[in-house]
């Protein structure tokens, strides 16, 4: 009896031995159809077939994250250029000698791995790792080098931890990323995002072939030009790099964390960590985040500054190479310097602190140099233009020399030093390095044109024996929130994100005491910013009630024939239907918080690339993942993204075509306090640019066999 109980163990064992193997496992016998997946011993990633969405009728086989979410969080397509239109007749097995391959009916090869090494194997499998890595190999070999083929030398648009981005220069194979057709098509893409090793490595992301954003040269500790890829708790990443290769890689400093690097097929790269609470991702870091982000903004010795408007200037001792175009804000010519170099006279260098370093394409380094032999290197090679520490580490080593015109420079908080080559009647009598720090000059224009104002101010108040009031002088006195305070770049500094954001709560509030908590429920029909008073401190009140109309009861909404009210403010149904409610003052509060946050009007509002108003500049750029370039351009902080990419949610949840769709104000008013999930906003309304009248109009409304006509009166 106990033998037979042993035996019975035995075999218990290895049946599920056998069913372990198998879920995570691909056979000879064991192979994939649709319906049925294989996932990785732990549980988090799985493998199968998968359609992107609704709007296709295409199949792939693909990896994805194993969480209970409705939306596959794919990080890895197999035949993403030969989709699938029926899946009923198709398996996914190992042929011999040790391939994976995709296989009709018909025996048709649809995608096949395809190995170029060689495959004498007498059992060949293909597994999914905890990693996320489908690898193939012999059943009795583990180690990775004997892998036969593994998908992380695949990447598709998404690095996982453990995945490397780079070239081997012994064997040429580069690995790097490449976005998605668009969020239903996994084709190869417009973007690539590669670890360029061409001079010194940096990480640019590619449309073609054309650079469209470098995180900047690697310094030891990160990408120069990426400041808030900082020490975290989340992950460590590195650079391997030395005469054979150059591979970035990232690793999980908590084995608990989940996270990923995703390149969108708007050309974004994402940075996420997957919050288990909440069952949801969250971007971490987003590039190109704002207008410097975005190559060579400012053109050759042109300094990006987001802060400033406009947002280009030349470096210390530059001038613009074509001052007329430059006057339009066409930066591309960029700057030459104001002196012009003399090499048999000699030259010095000037520092410049707080920089992104430029482009490393043409460069050279050398890792034992100090700052001194690479600055007497540069010095005597007359195509050297600027040097810098190669590793910023332990207070700096190394040398790095830039050759020809120096592109793709920003001003950051925490940017590097770097000394560029200049004219020595340019560097004073002392013929010494001057060093200059961009953000205290800035600080010290700004304080002196402050304080040349104030003395006109003086002067001009004194001559006329008056006495000018602040604002805190009388508290009652009103400041009307016009657009030209917050379109005026010295009025909209006054407003900084705070102070805005205390303007929208207060906003809403008072929208919520009209629509709900007054004796009676009153819509405004006209809530634009020239109808909103500040006090002494900012607090934000709703005015001029001229064509408010109150409603009885449980009553939300009515109807009219005489619409009036400001074009760019009100809801579609008013404008065309003459139906107006309370959804229609959630509308114009939407319309206001784009306009506050920024900076633009609605109406009135341009584009280079497009003719749509503010509203559908902001949807686009919602649906292409870039919100933060809607920001206000004067009062860029970091430290505020998180709270304006939220409000900029809110706000196009409010301006949602249908009523229907639109949350009320006590949902905005909650919503705005905490950080409850927001669901996907729908298309506004007023998507495209029209041709109405800038003022405020009222119009009638005749309908004959169901068309509507509307007759415009400006007043």
């Amino acid at each position: 009896m106990e033998s037979f109980l042993l035996m019975f163990q035995i075999l218990l064992c290895g049946f599920l031995c056998s069913i372990s193997s198998a879920r995570d496992t691909i056979t000879a016998s064991n192979f994939l159809i649709d319906g049925k997946t294989i996932t990785s011993s732990d549980g988090n990633f799985e493998m199968g077939f998968f359609s992107p969405g609704s709007f296709t009728n295409n199949w792939y086989i693909g990896i994805w994250y194993n969480h209970d979410v409705p939306e596959k969080s794919v990080v890895w397509v197999a035949n993403r250029e030969n989709p699938l239109t029926n899946t009923s007749d198709v398996t996914l097995k190992i042929i011999n000698p040790g391939q994976l391959a995709l296989l009709t009916a018909a025996n048709t090869t649809v995608w096949s791995t395809n190995s170029s090494r060689p495959l004498a194997v007498k059992n060949p499998i293909a597994q999914l790792l905890n990693s996320g890595n489908l690898i193939i190999r012999d059943a009795n070999d583990t180690k990775p080098e004997n892998f036969l083929w593994q998908s992380f030398d695949y990447p598709t648009d998404t690095l996982l931890p453990g995945m490397k981005l780079g070239k081997n220069f012994v064997t040429g194979q580069e690995f790097y990323l490449s976005s998605w057709k668009n969020e239903y098509d996994p084709a190869p893409g417009k973007y690539t995002f590669h670890i360029d090793p061409t001079g010194y490595p940096q990480d640019v992301v590619r449309k073609g072939n054309v650079k469209v954003f470098s995180g900047g040269p690697w310094n030891g500790l990160r990408w120069s030009g990426v400041p808030g890829l900082t020490k975290n708790t989340i992950y460590t990443f590195k650079l391997d790099f030395d005469e054979n290769k150059a591979f970035y890689s990232y690793a999980l400093l908590d084995n608990s964390a989940v996270s990923k690097l995703t390149l969108n097929s708007h050309g974004m790269l994402k940075r996420w960590t997957w919050d288990e609470k909440r069952h949801e991702w969250h971007v971490y870091l987003a590039s190109p985040a704002d207008a410097c982000e975005n190559y060579e903004t400012c053109g050759a010795y042109g300094s990006c500054n987001i802060i400033l408007s406009p947002v280009c200037r030349c470096l210390d001792k530059f001038v613009p190479k074509d001052p007329r175009n430059w006057t339009m804000t066409k930066w591309s010519g960029g700057c030459v310097r104001r002196t012009p170099l003399n090499f048999k006279n000699g030259d010095g260098f000037l520092k410049y602190s707080g920089i992104k370093l430029p482009d490393t394409q043409y460069s050279w380094f050398d890792a034992s140099m100090s700052l001194q032999e690479c600055k007497q290197v540069c010095l005597k090679n007359c195509s050297c233009m600027a040097y810098s520490n190669l590793d910023i580490r332990n207070g700096g080593s190394g040398c790095l020399l830039w050759y020809g015109d120096l592109i793709d420079i920003r001003e950051l908080p925490g940017g590097q030093d770097i000394y560029i080559r200049i004219a020595t009647s340019e560097l004073g009598s002392k013929k010494k390095t001057k060093v200059l720090v961009l953000s205290l000059s800035l600080l010290s224009g700004v304080a002196v044109i402050g304080l040349t104002i104030g003395l006109y101010i003086w002067k001009k108040t004194k001559k006329k024996k008056k006495t000018k009031l602040t604002l805190k002088d009388d508290p009652d006195l009103p400041l009307v929130l016009t657009d030209d305070l917050l379109t005026d770049e010295k009025k909209s500094l006054l407003l900084n994100w705070p102070k805005r954001f205390n303007i929208i709560n207060g906003i809403a509030r008072g929208l919520l005491y009209l629509h709900q908590d007054s004796r009676l429920r009153i819509i405004h029909r006209d809530l634009k910013a020239s109808n909103i008073l500040l006090d002494a401190d900012m607090n934000p009140k709703i005015s001029d009630f001229g064509i408010a109309r109150s409603v009885m009861g449980n009553e939300t909404g009515a109807n009219t024939h005489h619409v009036v009210g400001t074009h760019g403010y009100m809801s579609p149904e008013y404008v065309v239907h003459g139906v107006f409610s309370i959804k229609s003052d959630v509308f114009s509060f939407g319309v206001l918080v784009l306009e506050i946050i920024s900076g633009r009007r609605n109406r009135g509002f341009s584009h280079e690339s497009h003719s749509i108003n503010l509203l559908g500049h902001a949807w686009k750029l919602y649906k292409e993942g870039r919100l933060l370039e809607l920001i206000d351009v004067h009062l860029t902080d970091s430290c505020y993204f998180t709270k304006l990419l939220r409000l900029i949610h809110v706000a196009l949840l409010c301006v949602q075509h249908g009523p229907e769709d639109r949350p009320d104000i006590s949902t905005v008013v909650v919503v705005l306090s905490n950080d409850a999930i927001l669901p996907e906003a729908k298309e506004p309304g007023f998507f495209a640019e029209s041709k109405f009248p800038d003022a405020e109009y009222s119009t009638s409304i005749y309908s004959i066999n169901e068309y509507t006509v509307t007759q415009l009166h400006p007043r």
